[in-house]
């Protein structure tokens, strides 16, 4: 039996992976990641059209939980091109998706280990746009030397097994 193509295999089949809006690289260095939590967002139309075109700077965002909600703070999501009027605020606060169980999660542990709450990226999954959220500890300027230190002595040690593992090939 062969499966004929047509426009809508095609649209579902794009739609069932990961399509990457934005990331935060910065985070990373400046913070260090303890977990990660996908969450949906609450959008309006005209910023779901800005990030289908990739229009968002997520590098000073951050989250709160304010109310038993989750709301992400500072993301700005520029104003959709071909909207007149009922456009968008750049830079509202947008409610973010959660389970009860993991919001109360997300809480205590911020409250008693004093952690932060960074996006590290933006993405669409199955057609809905998602944030990978970080529950994240700041780093200090020497933690951050030494996390580069412990990183480029661990590139070194895999540059050298590889060179030893091609020569112990070539010798053959």
């Amino acid at each position: 039996m062969v499966k004929q193509h047509n426009a809508r295999n095609s649209r579902d089949s794009r739609q069932a992976g990961k399509k990457l809006i934005a990331s935060n690289r910065r985070a990373r260095h400046d913070y260090e990641v303890l977990e990660t939590l996908e969450c949906g967002m609450v959008l309006k139309g005209s910023e779901v059209k800005s990030l289908r075109t990739a229009k968002v700077q997520i590098a000073d965002a951050f989250a709160r939980i304010d109310d038993d909600e989750i709301w992400l703070h500072d993301l700005h999501i520029a104003p959709y091109a071909q909207t007149a009027t009922f456009g968008h605020d750049p830079e509202r606060p947008r409610k973010l998706l959660a389970h009860r169980d993991e919001i109360d999660h997300l809480r205590a542990r911020v409250e008693q280990e004093r952690l932060t709450l960074i996006p590290l990226s933006l993405y669409f999954k199955d057609g809905r746009a998602k944030v990978e959220l970080a529950l994240a500890r700041g780093r200090k300027r020497y933690d951050k030397r030494h996390a580069i230190a412990t990183r480029d002595a661990e590139r070194e040690v895999q540059r050298e097994l590889g060179r030893s593992l091609k020569r112990g090939l070539d010798r053959r």
